[in-house]
């Protein structure tokens, strides 16, 4: 069974750090298919962060210089490094897995950010 498993929400103050990762497993082809990060804030719809396949792909307007997305193939993993934090990227963040025509997504992990 194909799946993908967050990690690394917490509490951060504004302007700091944090680290998610994302481990898939199920399939010993998964470096081939493209991956990414969604958040859903609360009362909003779910929005793309960034994607990628064996480069980023794409990064949202609102995170672009301070987020930076990477892919580790030997582990099946990937993270989203998240600098200068701002109380607007508080959000459940998801990965998600594009596994040929089937969207596999994890079960979210909390980031906010708040002094």
């Amino acid at each position: 069974q194909v799946q993908v498993v967050e990690s690394g929400g917490g509490l951060v103050q504004p302007g700091g750090s944090l680290r998610l990762s994302c481990a898939a497993s199920g399939d010993m082809y998964l470096h081939n298919y493209v991956m990414g990060w969604y958040r859903q804030a609360p009362g909003k719809q779910r929005e793309v962060v960034a994607t990628i396949t064996s480069v980023p792909t794409h990064y949202a307007d609102s995170v672009k210089g301070r987020f930076t997305i990477s892919r580790d193939n030997a582990k099946d993993m990937i993270y989203l490094q998240m600098n200068s934090l701002k109380p607007e990227d508080t959000a459940v963040y998801y990965c998600k897995l594009q596994y040929a025509a089937r969207e596999i997504w994890g079960q979210g992990t909390q980031v906010t950010v708040s002094s």
